[in-house]
This record gives C-alpha cells, structure tokens and sequence, in this order.
C-alpha cells in the first residue's frame, strides 16, 4: 500500500469518534506500530485533529472531514474515460476497483463536479477479450507486484507450444491484445507473450531478484534502440 493510501486510510478509521490504538491500526494496514506513530505525527503536523499519545490510542476530534477534490472539467473526462476503459478492457479484478474508485470519487466531489461525472460522453465499449483473458491480466499483474515467477504453456503463430517460466515485468495492451511483458528462462532474453495464446497460466510461488540486466528499464531502452523513441 502506497503511504498517501494508508495515510488516508488512518484518516478514515479515525473519523468514527473513537479510541483506536496504534496497534489497532498497524494490524489493519499491515505495518509496525512505529510506522503508525510516524504517520500520525506527520496528520498532525499537517493540521489533522488528531489527539492522544503512543500507548493510550488516538481519536479524531469532531468536525474534521477530507477537504472536497477539485478536478477541471477536462480531469474528470480523463478520469471517467480511464476507468471505463479499464471496466471494458482490464482484468475483472482491475474493473471491480475501478467501479469502486469512481463511486468513491464521486463520494467526495462537490454537487457539481460530481453531474460532471454523469455527463462525461465518452465511452468505452467492450472489445473482444474473453474471461479466460481478463482472468489471466489480474494474475499477471498480481505476478508483477510480488516479483514472482510464473509458469505457462505458449503457444507460437505456429501453433507449436513450448513451456515457459518467466520473471514477468509489465503488461502492454496493444488496442485488442494484452501482452506480458517479462524475461525468458528458456531463451534469457526479453520476450513479449500474447495472453491469449498462452495455457496454465500459474504462479510458481518462487520469486525473482530484481537485476538491472533483466528490468523492464532495460527492456524498453533495447526496444527504442531497435525500433526508435517510442512516442
């Protein structure tokens, strides 16, 4: 979790008007109590009503809320479009945490930017990806995050299949087709694989050590070098 994601998460969990301790919050968010202690300090430092001390609990005082968000026009339509283009086209995971990012917008812009989110006129149709497809985008991606291994069949234009194990870096979409991006065991090189011509997909559960030869970065500098800059 990101710290402005906890940061507001805090925030959140204080509003209720009552005691919580550190404790408390560190088991919610995952992280050690002194973690908390700096990032209660840091609210308060920021004007955040937050009183009480380590080891008695903090409680928000009454009255503070999140101060509203504020997009233009042009941000809102960027948002919208964005969302609706990961609800068509992302994994199913991706499209519930969309649909759940914009109620949450919603939730805290003013009246009038909140109709602007209703009347945003751009749309993103669904294209022509299967469940099997949008399935595999939220367990590559989930790969990704954790730096860990996956194995799969795959299978050339050809139609032959040869086993893969990869140390996946990214994901590119390409207007219909999802590609994974990542090193190749087999042919220690960067590879780029269609998900949908690959076949049991699954996380090995061993993971890989970053290495700059093997980096996403690395990756992208040999493609400009072979391609050109990439607009």
């Amino acid at each position: 979790m990101r710290r402005a994601d906890r940061l507001f998460q805090i925030v959140q969990y204080l509003r209720g008007g009552r005691l919580v301790t550190a404790r408390a919050l560190a088991e919610r968010l995952e992280v050690s109590d002194r973690t908390i202690y700096r990032d209660i300090a840091d609210l308060q430092s920021t004007g955040v009503p937050i009183d009480g001390e380590a080891g008695v609990g903090y409680i928000m005082r009454s009255g503070y809320d999140l101060p509203p968000l504020m997009f233009t026009r042009e941000e809102i339509v960027a948002l919208v479009t964005g969302i609706r283009m990961v609800k068509s086209w992302g994994g199913m995971d991706m499209a519930r945490a969309a649909a759940e990012a914009l109620v949450k917008i919603e939730l805290v812009l003013p009246e009038a930017e909140r109709a602007r989110v209703a009347n945003a006129n751009v749309f993103a149709p669904p294209m022509e990806l299967t469940d099997e497809v949008r399935a595999l985008i939220d367990v590559v991606e989930t790969a990704i995050e954790s730096r860990a291994i996956l194995r799969f069949g795959y299978a050339d234009r050809q139609g032959a299949t040869t086993e893969r194990r990869v140390h996946p870096l990214g994901l590119w979409f390409w207007g219909k087709v999802w590609t994974l991006v990542a090193w190749c065991e087999m042919r220690h090189d960067f590879r780029m694989f269609r998900l949908d011509r690959t076949t049991g997909m699954a996380i090995t559960g061993e993971q890989f050590r970053p290495a700059a030869a093997r980096s996403l970065a690395e990756c992208l500098r040999q493609y400009e070098e072979r391609y050109g800059p990439q607009d």
